[in-house]
Protein backbone atom coordinates (compact mmCIF):
# COMPACT_ATOMS: atom_id res chain seq x y z
CA UNK A 1 0.00 0.00 0.00
CA UNK A 2 1.35 3.59 -0.81
CA UNK A 3 -0.53 6.54 1.04
CA UNK A 4 -0.13 9.52 1.00
CA UNK A 5 -0.68 12.07 4.30
CA UNK A 6 -1.64 15.52 3.94
CA UNK A 7 -0.78 17.94 6.84
CA UNK A 8 0.81 21.35 5.39
CA UNK A 9 1.33 23.52 8.39
CA UNK A 10 1.69 24.69 11.41
CA UNK A 11 4.34 22.70 13.51
CA UNK A 12 2.38 22.00 16.09
CA UNK A 13 -0.22 20.52 13.73
CA UNK A 14 2.20 18.22 12.35
CA UNK A 15 3.56 16.97 15.45
CA UNK A 16 -0.03 16.36 16.27
CA UNK A 17 -0.54 13.69 13.76
CA UNK A 18 3.02 11.53 14.61
CA UNK A 19 0.12 9.36 16.73
CA UNK A 20 -1.90 8.68 14.17
CA UNK A 21 0.98 7.43 11.95
CA UNK A 22 2.55 5.28 15.02
CA UNK A 23 -1.19 3.99 15.19
CA UNK A 24 -1.64 3.11 11.32
CA UNK A 25 2.26 1.81 10.98
CA UNK A 26 1.10 -0.83 13.94
CA UNK A 27 -1.98 -2.28 11.62
CA UNK A 28 -0.47 -1.90 7.92
CA UNK A 29 3.76 -1.87 8.94
CA UNK A 30 4.65 -3.04 5.16
CA UNK A 31 2.59 0.17 4.03
CA UNK A 32 5.05 3.29 2.25
CA UNK A 33 4.17 6.69 3.74
CA UNK A 34 4.49 9.78 1.80
CA UNK A 35 3.60 13.14 3.69
CA UNK A 36 2.76 16.54 1.85
CA UNK A 37 4.07 19.27 4.09
CA UNK A 38 4.99 23.31 3.43
CA UNK A 39 8.04 23.29 2.75
CA UNK A 40 9.37 25.53 6.30
CA UNK A 41 8.07 21.87 7.98
CA UNK A 42 9.44 18.91 5.77
CA UNK A 43 11.92 18.17 8.44
CA UNK A 44 8.90 18.13 10.98
CA UNK A 45 7.55 15.43 9.05
CA UNK A 46 10.24 13.69 8.35
CA UNK A 47 11.43 12.92 11.96
CA UNK A 48 8.68 10.09 12.19
CA UNK A 49 10.00 6.88 11.50
CA UNK A 50 7.24 5.47 9.48
CA UNK A 51 7.32 8.41 7.09
CA UNK A 52 9.46 7.67 3.56
CA UNK A 53 9.05 10.64 1.55
CA UNK A 54 8.60 14.29 2.06
CA UNK A 55 7.01 16.06 -0.66
CA UNK A 56 7.01 19.97 -0.17
CA UNK A 57 4.24 22.26 -0.73
CA UNK A 58 5.16 26.36 -0.75
CA UNK A 59 1.81 27.98 -0.41
CA UNK A 60 3.34 30.87 2.09
CA UNK A 61 5.71 31.37 -0.47
CA UNK A 62 4.07 31.06 -3.94
CA UNK A 63 1.19 33.01 -3.02
CA UNK A 64 3.23 36.28 -2.61
CA UNK A 65 4.46 36.00 -6.01
CA UNK A 66 1.36 34.33 -8.06
CA UNK A 67 2.72 36.10 -11.53
CA UNK A 68 6.10 34.83 -11.34
CA UNK A 69 7.40 32.17 -13.73
CA UNK A 70 9.51 30.73 -11.58
CA UNK A 71 6.62 30.04 -8.86
CA UNK A 72 4.47 28.49 -11.55
CA UNK A 73 7.35 26.02 -12.60
CA UNK A 74 7.59 25.29 -8.84
CA UNK A 75 3.83 24.24 -8.73
CA UNK A 76 4.43 22.44 -11.73
CA UNK A 77 7.07 20.17 -10.44
CA UNK A 78 4.94 19.69 -7.39
CA UNK A 79 1.94 18.30 -9.14
CA UNK A 80 4.55 15.80 -11.17
CA UNK A 81 5.61 14.43 -7.87
CA UNK A 82 2.12 14.17 -6.36
CA UNK A 83 0.63 12.31 -9.41
CA UNK A 84 3.91 9.93 -10.07
CA UNK A 85 3.67 7.24 -9.05
CA UNK A 86 0.04 7.34 -7.87
CA UNK A 87 -1.26 6.77 -4.42
CA UNK A 88 -3.43 4.49 -3.65
CA UNK A 89 -5.08 6.92 -0.99
CA UNK A 90 -4.62 10.33 -0.27
CA UNK A 91 -5.74 11.27 3.30
CA UNK A 92 -6.62 15.36 3.88
CA UNK A 93 -6.10 15.38 7.68
CA UNK A 94 -5.88 19.15 7.79
CA UNK A 95 -9.04 19.84 6.60
CA UNK A 96 -8.94 23.42 5.13
CA UNK A 97 -9.00 24.54 1.42
CA UNK A 98 -5.53 25.40 1.23
CA UNK A 99 -4.50 21.59 2.04
CA UNK A 100 -7.62 20.11 -0.31
CA UNK A 101 -6.40 21.51 -3.28
CA UNK A 102 -2.62 20.43 -3.55
CA UNK A 103 -3.91 16.51 -2.20
CA UNK A 104 -6.27 16.84 -5.24
CA UNK A 105 -3.02 17.35 -7.35
CA UNK A 106 -1.86 13.93 -6.20
CA UNK A 107 -4.97 12.14 -9.23
CA UNK A 108 -5.73 9.36 -6.41
CA UNK A 109 -8.63 8.80 -4.51
CA UNK A 110 -9.01 11.65 -1.56
CA UNK A 111 -10.48 11.11 1.98
CA UNK A 112 -11.05 13.11 4.94
CA UNK A 113 -13.32 14.83 7.30
CA UNK A 114 -17.21 15.58 6.15
CA UNK A 115 -18.48 18.92 6.38
CA UNK A 116 -19.46 19.24 9.75
CA UNK A 117 -16.42 17.84 11.44
CA UNK A 118 -14.01 20.76 10.13
CA UNK A 119 -13.76 24.34 10.04
CA UNK A 120 -13.90 24.94 6.48
CA UNK A 121 -16.88 22.44 5.23
CA UNK A 122 -16.20 23.52 1.53
CA UNK A 123 -12.90 21.77 2.19
CA UNK A 124 -15.23 18.11 2.26
CA UNK A 125 -16.35 18.58 -1.50
CA UNK A 126 -12.97 17.83 -2.49
CA UNK A 127 -13.18 14.28 -1.34
CA UNK A 128 -14.08 10.91 -2.88
CA UNK A 129 -14.53 9.66 1.09
CA UNK A 130 -15.98 11.62 4.43
CA UNK A 131 -15.91 10.80 7.49
CA UNK A 132 -17.47 12.21 10.35
CA UNK A 133 -15.17 13.20 13.60
CA UNK A 134 -15.90 15.00 16.74
CA UNK A 135 -14.90 18.98 17.01
CA UNK A 136 -14.91 18.42 20.68
CA UNK A 137 -12.01 15.53 20.65
CA UNK A 138 -8.23 16.76 20.15
CA UNK A 139 -6.45 17.39 17.29
CA UNK A 140 -4.18 14.99 18.34
CA UNK A 141 -7.39 12.20 18.42
CA UNK A 142 -9.30 13.73 15.43
CA UNK A 143 -6.29 12.57 13.55
CA UNK A 144 -6.45 9.45 15.42
CA UNK A 145 -9.90 8.74 14.86
CA UNK A 146 -10.04 10.26 11.13
CA UNK A 147 -6.95 8.02 10.31
CA UNK A 148 -8.47 4.95 11.61
CA UNK A 149 -12.01 5.34 10.08
CA UNK A 150 -10.30 5.80 6.41
CA UNK A 151 -8.56 1.86 6.90
CA UNK A 152 -11.03 0.34 9.10
CA UNK A 153 -9.49 -0.09 13.07
CA UNK A 154 -10.41 1.64 16.31
CA UNK A 155 -7.31 3.73 17.66
CA UNK A 156 -6.41 1.51 21.31
CA UNK A 157 -4.65 3.25 24.56
CA UNK A 158 -2.72 6.64 24.84
CA UNK A 159 -1.36 8.08 21.91
CA UNK A 160 2.40 7.25 21.19
CA UNK A 161 4.52 9.85 19.27
CA UNK A 162 7.00 7.60 18.15
CA UNK A 163 9.94 9.55 17.75
CA UNK A 164 13.25 9.47 19.20
CA UNK A 165 16.01 12.75 19.90
CA UNK A 166 19.21 12.83 18.37
CA UNK A 167 22.61 12.92 19.84
CA UNK A 168 23.33 15.87 22.59
CA UNK A 169 24.47 18.80 21.24
CA UNK A 170 28.23 19.34 21.95
CA UNK A 171 27.73 22.94 22.95
CA UNK A 172 25.89 22.18 26.21
CA UNK A 173 27.28 21.76 29.15
CA UNK A 174 27.60 18.45 30.93
CA UNK A 175 25.39 19.29 33.46
CA UNK A 176 21.52 19.27 34.10
CA UNK A 177 19.45 21.45 32.46
CA UNK A 178 15.81 22.69 31.71
CA UNK A 179 14.59 24.12 28.41
CA UNK A 180 12.44 27.53 28.43
CA UNK A 181 10.12 28.05 25.46
CA UNK A 182 9.56 31.72 25.74
CA UNK A 183 8.74 32.61 22.47
CA UNK A 184 5.50 31.69 20.28
CA UNK A 185 3.06 33.47 17.41
CA UNK A 186 0.99 35.79 19.20
CA UNK A 187 1.70 38.18 22.27
CA UNK A 188 -1.11 37.39 24.02
CA UNK A 189 0.04 33.57 24.28
CA UNK A 190 3.73 35.41 25.65
CA UNK A 191 3.99 34.52 29.14
CA UNK A 192 5.35 37.93 31.57
CA UNK A 193 9.65 37.71 31.10
CA UNK A 194 9.54 38.69 35.29
CA UNK A 195 7.92 34.75 35.58
CA UNK A 196 10.46 33.16 33.38
CA UNK A 197 12.83 34.86 35.51
CA UNK A 198 11.09 34.06 38.40
CA UNK A 199 10.80 29.95 37.54
CA UNK A 200 14.38 29.90 36.52
CA UNK A 201 15.86 31.10 39.40
CA UNK A 202 13.98 28.01 41.41
CA UNK A 203 15.27 25.72 38.89
CA UNK A 204 18.82 27.02 39.37
CA UNK A 205 18.36 27.59 43.24
CA UNK A 206 16.71 23.93 43.93
CA UNK A 207 17.32 21.73 41.50
CA UNK A 208 20.69 23.11 40.23
CA UNK A 209 19.50 22.46 36.65
CA UNK A 210 20.21 25.89 33.98
CA UNK A 211 18.10 27.21 31.44
CA UNK A 212 18.52 26.99 28.12
CA UNK A 213 16.60 29.73 25.67
CA UNK A 214 16.27 29.04 22.33
CA UNK A 215 14.86 31.74 19.85
CA UNK A 216 13.76 31.96 16.08
CA UNK A 217 14.03 35.75 15.08
CA UNK A 218 15.67 38.54 16.15
CA UNK A 219 13.08 40.01 18.42
CA UNK A 220 12.75 36.31 20.42
CA UNK A 221 17.05 36.62 20.27
CA UNK A 222 16.76 39.54 22.04
CA UNK A 223 14.40 38.59 24.98
CA UNK A 224 16.64 35.48 25.20
CA UNK A 225 19.63 37.22 25.95
CA UNK A 226 17.81 39.46 28.07
CA UNK A 227 16.59 37.07 30.22
CA UNK A 228 19.30 35.03 30.49
CA UNK A 229 21.44 37.90 31.37
CA UNK A 230 19.11 38.04 34.78
CA UNK A 231 19.12 34.30 35.75
CA UNK A 232 22.22 32.39 37.19
CA UNK A 233 23.87 30.27 34.61
CA UNK A 234 21.31 30.78 31.77
CA UNK A 235 22.39 30.18 28.17
CA UNK A 236 20.45 31.82 25.21
CA UNK A 237 21.01 29.00 22.87
CA UNK A 238 22.78 29.63 19.24
CA UNK A 239 20.43 29.36 16.00
CA UNK A 240 19.06 26.59 16.10
CA UNK A 241 17.37 24.08 12.99
CA UNK A 242 14.58 21.92 13.62
CA UNK A 243 16.60 18.65 13.88
CA UNK A 244 18.79 20.16 16.33
CA UNK A 245 16.21 21.45 18.39
CA UNK A 246 14.20 17.91 18.83
CA UNK A 247 17.83 17.21 20.08
CA UNK A 248 18.28 20.27 22.45
CA UNK A 249 14.39 19.08 23.67
CA UNK A 250 15.26 15.37 24.27
CA UNK A 251 18.17 15.67 26.30
CA UNK A 252 16.33 18.15 28.50
CA UNK A 253 15.25 17.26 32.37
CA UNK A 254 12.62 19.74 32.03
CA UNK A 255 11.20 21.83 28.92
CA UNK A 256 8.49 24.18 30.23
CA UNK A 257 6.77 26.19 27.17
CA UNK A 258 4.28 28.31 26.00
CA UNK A 259 1.81 27.51 23.44
CA UNK A 260 4.21 26.97 20.41
CA UNK A 261 4.95 23.89 18.33
CA UNK A 262 8.26 23.09 20.32
CA UNK A 263 6.63 22.79 23.34
CA UNK A 264 4.28 20.14 21.55
CA UNK A 265 7.49 18.88 19.74
CA UNK A 266 8.68 18.50 23.73
CA UNK A 267 5.51 16.35 24.04
CA UNK A 268 6.24 13.84 21.28
CA UNK A 269 9.75 13.19 22.80
CA UNK A 270 8.32 12.43 26.48
CA UNK A 271 10.26 14.41 28.27
CA UNK A 272 8.65 16.16 31.74
CA UNK A 273 6.85 19.15 30.58
CA UNK A 274 4.72 21.87 31.31
CA UNK A 275 2.64 23.53 28.89
CA UNK A 276 1.85 27.22 29.79
CA UNK A 277 -1.63 28.56 28.12
CA UNK A 278 -2.95 32.15 28.68
CA UNK A 279 -4.95 32.34 25.24
CA UNK A 280 -6.14 29.20 24.07
CA UNK A 281 -8.23 26.28 24.99
CA UNK A 282 -5.45 23.34 26.26
CA UNK A 283 -8.20 20.51 25.97
CA UNK A 284 -7.91 21.36 22.33
CA UNK A 285 -4.85 22.01 21.33
CA UNK A 286 -2.89 21.68 24.65
CA UNK A 287 -0.41 19.06 25.04
CA UNK A 288 -1.44 15.60 25.55
CA UNK A 289 -1.29 14.94 29.31
CA UNK A 290 0.12 12.06 30.98
CA UNK A 291 2.79 11.63 34.45
CA UNK A 292 5.31 13.34 32.32
CA UNK A 293 3.42 16.40 30.85
CA UNK A 294 0.91 18.98 31.92
CA UNK A 295 -1.30 21.69 30.91
CA UNK A 296 -2.05 24.46 32.67
CA UNK A 297 -4.20 27.83 32.15
CA UNK A 298 -6.08 29.07 29.54
CA UNK A 299 -7.69 31.94 27.93
CA UNK A 300 -7.89 35.06 30.72
CA UNK A 301 -5.96 32.27 32.94
CA UNK A 302 -2.24 32.70 33.19
CA UNK A 303 -0.70 30.59 35.54
CA UNK A 304 1.97 31.83 38.27
CA UNK A 305 5.40 30.81 38.49
CA UNK A 306 4.42 29.08 41.59
CA UNK A 307 2.16 27.38 39.60
CA UNK A 308 4.15 26.05 37.36
CA UNK A 309 6.79 25.46 39.44
CA UNK A 310 4.30 22.71 41.32
CA UNK A 311 3.03 21.12 38.10
CA UNK A 312 6.41 20.52 37.43
CA UNK A 313 7.83 18.76 40.45
CA UNK A 314 4.70 16.29 40.59
CA UNK A 315 5.84 15.02 37.13
CA UNK A 316 6.92 11.82 37.25
CA UNK A 317 10.55 11.76 37.35
CA UNK A 318 11.28 15.39 38.20
CA UNK A 319 11.31 15.28 41.72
Amino acid sequence: MNILIVRTSSMGDLIHTYPALTDFARHFPDARVSWLAEEGFARIAALHPVVDAVIPVAWRRWRKSLLSPATWREIGACKRALSDPRFDLVVDLQGLVKSAIPARWAKSPLAGYDADSIREPLASRFYDKRYPVSRQLSAVERNRQLLGRVFGYTPQGAPVFGIEAGDRLAWLPETCYAVLLHATSRDSKEWAEENWVSLAKSLAGQKGWISVLPWGNAVEKTRAERLAAQIPGAIAAPKLNLTEAAALLGHARAVIGVDTGLTHLANALDVPLVGIYTDTDPSLTGVVESPRAKNLGGPGARPTPDEVWAALIALEGTA
